[in-house]
């Protein structure tokens, strides 16, 4: 079982962001910027690539409502997407604030939040996706 199917069941902590029957979004805690989340599916697959046509569909369209959601809870020009899934085997999809293209780079250093700051910007994200 992958650390982010744990997650997803609850048996590693995380900060929720968003979920359904089908997918769970959490914030990353290495993030790029503040409110970078990522999208899994429950379901554990490894390849986001390998998922069938209208279980991609539904992922992209779960993400889609998430970015919304983060768009609403972070000020940001825009919710970038990236799918790299080399660190982690069990599809997943990075949803990150930007203010500007570099905001999306990988190589950067990464923020260190407090648990409370966390928390306070998942709970942002939770409540406008439950709208």
């Amino acid at each position: 079982m992958s650390i982010f199917s744990k997650i997803a069941a609850g048996e590693i902590p995380s900060y929720k962001c968003a979920e359904s029957d089908k997918f769970y979004a959490f914030l990353d805690i290495n993030p790029l910027a503040k409110g970078h989340t990522l999208v899994i599916p429950r379901r554990e697959i490894d390849y986001i690539f390998d998922m069938d046509d209208d279980e991609i569909a539904e992922f992209q369209v779960f993400a889609k409502h998430v970015a919304q959601a983060i768009k609403r809870a972070i000020p940001c020009v825009k919710v970038g997407q990236a799918v790299i899934g080399l660190e982690v085997r069990h599809a997943h999809i990075h949803l990150i604030p930007m203010q500007t293209e570099r905001d999306m780079h990988f190589g950067e250093k990464k923020l260190k939040l407090s648990d409370e700051e966390l928390k306070e910007i998942a709970d942002k994200i939770y409540s406008e996706f439950n709208k």
